[in-house]
C-alpha cells in the first residue's frame, strides 16, 4: 500500500502503466492533471468538425497503429477497422460537446480528486512522483495536453451516460419471465448429418472444376511477395559488447552525488485494521479488534502470522506486514511520525490514520548517508549502459541505413562495420512475420511502397530490435494456374457438394418425421444414429452439439415437434422435442437480485445506444457535427492492400 511510488525502475513504470489503463476504456488516458491544454490542428487533416473542435486523421492513425502494434487486429483487417475507429471518435467527441452544451464541466479540483481517489489504495495517501507520470505519458506516445483533454472528456462522457441511464426499471413480470426462460429445461433426441459421411457419394467432373476456376480466378491470386535483406540492431548483443570506462563512471558519480544519497529510512512492517468506507457504528468494533491484536503482539505473538491473519492491507499482509524500507514523505503523517519515533524491534501503540488503525514495528533504521562509489559502481554502470545502448543502436542503424542506400551490394561489410546482424527473409507479404524477428507494422507500412533496390526507414521489432530492410527482389502478384490449384478446387467442390447432400438428407428427415413417421425409423432408414443428450436449458450447452442457442425459438414448440434442419458445428441436425420441464419457481427469490441486475444492464445498454445515436443524429442535423467524406475515404484507402 505504501511503497508503490518508492522506486523508479522499469517494473514500477510498467505497473503504473497498467494501472493507468483503468481510467478510460474508450480513450487512451494516463494520470497527472494540471499541466496545460489542448493544442491546435491542421485544417487539411480534419476527419470531422464537432463544434469548434475536430477529430483529425492523426488521431485515427494513432488509434489504428496502437491496435496493430498490440496485435488487437491483423494488418489485413485494418481497412475494415478504420471506419469503426472514425465513428467511435466522432461519437465520443459529439457526446462531450453535448455535455458541455448542457452546462456540464469538470474543474481542475474535480479532476485531481478523481485521480486521488483512484490511486489512494496504492499510495497509502502519499503523493505520486510527477516525474514518473511524465515519463509514463511520454512512453505511451502522448503529450500532457492530450492527457488532460482525454481525462476530462471521459469524465464528461460518464456524467452524460449516467443521466441517460437514470430511471431504468425492471418489473416483477419481466423478472419472472426471464427466470422461466433461463431455468426451464427440455429433452430432445436428434440425428446428425455430417458432410464428411457423404463425401464418398460425390463425383466432381473435370469440366466443373475448370468452370469453377474460370469463374473464380481472382480468388487464386497470389499477392506480391518481396525478398528482403535486413540489417538488425539487437539491444542484447550491442549491450554485451558495450563497456563503460571507470573514469566515466566516477565522473557520473561525482556529478550526481545527490542521486546516491540515502535518506534517513526505517525498515517497517504493520498490521492495518481498515475503517475506510465503513459506517461510523462499526469503527468502535474495529478499534476493539485492533486493540486485541495489539495485545497479542505485545504478549509475544508472531507479528508476521498475525499480519497475515488480520491485516486489511492486501499488499503487505501476504508478506507478514512487511513494507520494506520507507523514507519520510512516503506515508500519511501519523504513520510516519510513529514509524520514525520507534527504535529497532520496538512496537507502537495503535496508530490512527484516515485508513484505520495500524500496529507498527520498526525492524531496522539507517541514518542519511552518501553511498560510496564502490558500492554503487555496478548500479551506475548498468544505468549508463542502459542509456548508452539505445543511443548506440539508433546511431548504428541510422549510419548503416545511409551506407546501405549508397552501397546496396555491401550489406555484409556494412553490418560488420556497425556491429549489426544480417537477416535474409524471402517471400514476405503484407503482415507476414520474419523468422527470428517477428512481425512489424512499421515494416508492413514501409514495404507497401518500396521498389527493388530501395531501403526502408528504420523500423522496430518488439521492444529491443531496430532494423532497416533492403528489397532484394520482388515476385509480382499473379493468378495461380489451374494445375496449381486443381487439388484445392476439387476439395472445395467436394466439401460444398457433401454439405448440400447432408442438408438435403436432413430436410428429408424433417419432412418424414413431420408427416408422422417414427423418429427412430427415419434415422434407421437414412443410416443415421439417434442420440439423446441430457436435458438442458435454453442457455446451456447441448452434449455433442454445442450451445442451445442453435435451436433459437424452436424449443418453444409443442412436445413432439420436429426441429430443424439446424446448422450445428460440423453437421446438420434434425431433432424431436421429447419433454418440457418447467422452472422451479420456488428458487426464484434467490435468483431475483441477479436477474434484476442483468435486465437493468441489458436495458441500460439498449438505452445508451439509442441515446448516443439520437445525440449524434441531432447534432448532424443542426450542423454542429460535420464529417469530411474525402478525408475519411482517403484514410480508409491508405490501409487497403
Amino acid at each position: 500500500m505504501f511503497n508503490l511510488f518508492r522506486r523508479r525502475d522499469k517494473a514500477v513504470r510498467y505497473l503504473l502503466g497498467g494501472l493507468l489503463m483503468l481510467v478510460a476504456i474508450s480513450m487512451v488516458v494516463t494520470l497527472i492533471p494540471g499541466f496545460g491544454s489542448s493544442g491546435g490542428r491542421a485544417d487539411d487533416d480534419i476527419v470531422a468538425d464537432i463544434g469548434k473542435d475536430s477529430v483529425t486523421a492523426h488521431e485515427v492513425q494513432k488509434t489504428v497503429q496502437d491496435a496493430l502494434k498490440q496485435k488487437q487486429i491483423p494488418a489485413e483487417m485494418a481497412a475494415l477497422y478504420v471506419p469503426r475507429v472514425i465513428e467511435q471518435l466522432i461519437t465520443d467527441n459529439a457526446l462531450v460537446y453535448e455535455a458541455k452544451r448542457l452546462g456540464m464541466n469538470v474543474t481542475d479540483e474535480e479532476l485531481a480528486t478523481a485521480i486521488r481517489s483512484l490511486l489512494a489504495r496504492y499510495t497509502g495517501g502519499g503523493q505520486p512522483d510527477k516525474a514518473i507520470y511524465e515519463r509514463i505519458i511520454n512512453d505511451q506516445g502522448m503529450t500532457i495536453p492530450e492527457f488532460e483533454s482525454n481525462v476530462r472528456k471521459q469524465m464528461l462522457l460518464t456524467r452524460l451516460q449516467n443521466i441517460a441511464l437514470e430511471g431504468v426499471v425492471v418489473t416483477p413480470k419481466e423478472v419472472e419471465s426471464e427466470y422461466t426462460r433461463k431455468n426451464s429445461k427440455v429433452k430432445i433426441q436428434y440425428m446428425g448429418f455430417k458432410a464428411e459421411n457423404f463425401k464418398a457419394e460425390v463425383r466432381i467432373a473435370p469440366e466443373a472444376m475448370q468452370a469453377y476456376y474460370n469463374s473464380n480466378k481472382e480468388g487464386y491470386r497470389v499477392p506480391e511477395k518481396k525478398n528482403l535483406l535486413l540489417l538488425v540492431a539487437d539491444q542484447e548483443k550491442i549491450s554485451a559488447a558495450l563497456q563503460i570506462p571507470d573514469d566515466q563512471l566516477r565522473a557520473a558519480y561525482n556529478s550526481n552525488k545527490d542521486h546516491f544519497r540515502t535518506p534517513e529510512r526505517v525498515k517497517a512492517r504493520h498490521i492495518l485494521l481498515q475503517t475506510t468506507n465503513k459506517p461510523p457504528a462499526e469503527v468502535d468494533k474495529i478499534k476493539a479488534k485492533a486493540l486485541d491484536v495489539l495485545k497479542q503482539v505485545k504478549n509475544g505473538g508472531n507479528f508476521a502470522e498475525l499480519a497475515k491473519k488480520y491485516s486489511d492491507d492486501p499488499g503487505s499482509a501476504v508478506k507478514g506486514g512487511d513494507l520494506g524500507w520507507v523514507t519520510r514523505g512516503q506515508m500519511v503523517k501519523n504513520f510516519e511520525n510513529a514509524a520514525f519515533s520507534l527504535k529497532p524491534n520496538q512496537i507502537s501503540d495503535l496508530v490512527t490514520t484516515e485508513y484505520g488503525f495500524h500496529i507498527v514495528q520498526v525492524l531496522d533504521r539507517q541514518e542519511a548517508k552518501l553511498q560510496p562509489f564502490e558500492d554503487v559502481k555496478a548500479q551506475l554502470a548498468a544505468e549508463m549502459k542502459k542509456s548508452a545502448v539505445f543511443d548506440r543502436m539508433q546511431v548504428s542503424i541510422d549510419q548503416a541505413r545511409a551506407a546501405l542506400q549508397k552501397s546496396p551490394n555491401d550489406s555484409a561489410a556494412i553490418a560488420t562495420q556497425y556491429g549489426l546482424e544480417v537477416v535474409k527473409a524471402d517471400g514476405i507479404g503484407a503482415g507476414a512475420p520474419i523468422l527470428g524477428l517477428g512481425q512489424s507494422p512499421d515494416l508492413d507500412a514501409a514495404l507497401a511502397t518500396l521498389k527493388k533496390g530501395e531501403v526502408s526507414p528504420v523500423v522496430q521489432f518488439g521492444a529491443s530490435k531496430l532494423a532497416v530492410a533492403e528489397v532484394a527482389d520482388i515476385a509480382p502478384s499473379r493468378i495461380q494456374s489451374f494445375a496449381e490449384v486443381e487439388p484445392s478446387i476439387r476439395q472445395a467442390l467436394t466439401d460444398t457438394r457433401s454439405t448440400e447432400i447432408a442438408t438435403q438428407k436432413a430436410a428429408e428427415a424433417v419432412k418424414r418425421v413431420s408427416a408422422g413417421e417414427q423418429f427412430e425409423a427415419v434415422a434407421k432408414a437414412l443410416h443415421i444414429e439417434v442420440k439423446t443428450p441430457p436435458d438442458f436449458t435454453s442457455e446451456a450447452a447441448v452434449e455433442g452439439l454445442g450451445s442451445a442457442v442453435l435451436f433459437g425459438d424452436s424449443l418453444t414448440k409443442p412436445v413432439g415437434s420436429a426441429l430443424g434442419p439446424i446448422q450445428a458445428p460440423g453437421q446438420t441436425v434434425v431433432a424431436k422435442l421429447l419433454e418440457k420441464m418447467p422452472a422451479d419457481m420456488s428458487q426464484l427469490a434467490s435468483h431475483r437480485e441477479a436477474i434484476v441486475l442483468q435486465l437493468k444492464q441489458q436495458k441500460a445498454r439498449e438505452r445508451q445506444e439509442l441515446f448516443y445515436d439520437s445525440v449524434l443524429t441531432e447534432l448532424i442535423r443542426e450542423g454542429k457535427v460535420k464529417k469530411h467524406p474525402q478525408t475519411i475515404q482517403r484514410l480508409i484507402n491508405s490501409y487497403r492492400g
